[in-house]
């Protein structure tokens, strides 16, 4: 029941990620801001319009949008809330959600390849330059909470607190919590990664991505961005709240209060910190990695 109501809730909440980080931002900035619905205005805007597609694109182009919809929507079917078992649960099932994940790429970077574009075909290089670091991480993020778990189930390696409580445990969390810190932030191209308020040409990586599409397929792009950010922080909440005791309520209840303080904590990073150079872009995922590695050694040892 726990895990059908995150999510249903993130179906519905998803959007509301993106309004609570502009409003830290906006708090930072000392200014009013956008209200924390906007996302909610501008995709009931956009569904009431209609499409334009260009001659030189095929079925891609059109397909992308709901793959980006549905494929975060499976990956959070198999991730855990909170300590209760998520809706399907499998051994391996962490690399089925690491492929659905990649397969909305994937659809993305094929989409803005088949406008034509030079313009969207520089952001689909720059997009797959840094997955090829990001996943890498994110893969051995996983591996380390899944060895110290003693089984390959997110369901397993996320929510089962008993076995994660051990205090000596805390280094391993950290490490894996840092980790998929950054990866958040790429992946969801966040700053210092990408600045998804931003339309300068040359700076641009996941809303180029995206520039062709209008109406009601671009909605769907962007409750689709919405749910992947819903994804990776609802994963990032279980591992930092690995081992809290208490029911599966009182822990589902944490788990959705950790996936609200994470995207305060975005909020917080980009009102402090300025876009990385792009050459510097592939250090930080390095970093990750990095961190991830030394996490599952620690596991292993």
């Amino acid at each position: 029941m726990v895990a059908l109501g995150h999510v249903l809730l993130a179906l519905v909440a998803a959007p509301l990620l993106p309004g609570l980080i502009n409003r830290v931002k906006s708090v930072f900035a000392g200014r009013r801001g956008p209200p924390v619905l906007q996302l909610y205005f501008d995709l009931a805007k956009l569904l009431r319009k209609g499409a334009v597609y260009s001659r030189t694109t095929t079925w891609v182009f059109r397909t992308s949008p709901l793959v980006g919809v549905a494929a975060p929507l499976l990956a959070l079917v198999l991730v855990p809330a909170g300590g209760a078992a998520a809706l399907v649960a499998f051994p391996g099932d962490l690399l089925l959600m690491a492929y659905a994940l990649a397969l909305a790429r994937f659809f993305l970077v094929l989409a803005a390849l088949d406008t034509g574009s030079s313009f969207e075909g520089m952001g689909a290089s720059r997009e797959v330059a840094f997955s090829a670091l990001a996943e890498p991480a994110f893969l051995l993020a996983l591996a380390a909470m899944a060895r110290q778990a003693h089984s390959p189930s997110l369901t397993d390696a996320l929510g089962a607190p008993t076995a994660l409580s051990d205090l000596g445990l805390l280094p391993l969390l950290l490490l894996v919590a840092t980790a998929l810190l950054l990866v958040l932030l790429v992946e969801n191209a966040r700053v210092p990664v990408d600045d998804p308020n931003t339309h300068l040409e040359l700076t641009m990586i996941h809303e180029v991505l995206i520039l062709d599409y209008s109406g009601p397929d671009l909605a769907l792009a962007l409750y689709g961005a919405s749910l992947k950010l819903w994804l990776f922080s609802a994963i990032l909440s279980d591992v930092l709240l690995a081992g809290l005791p208490g029911d599966v309520w009182l822990r589902g209840a944490a788990h959705l209060t950790g996936i609200i303080a994470i995207a305060g904590v975005v909020g917080v990073v980009e009102s402090c910190m300025a876009r990385l150079r792009m050459v510097r872009v592939p250090h930080l995922l390095i970093a990750a990695g990095a961190f991830a590695l030394l996490a599952l050694c620690v596991g292993v040892r």
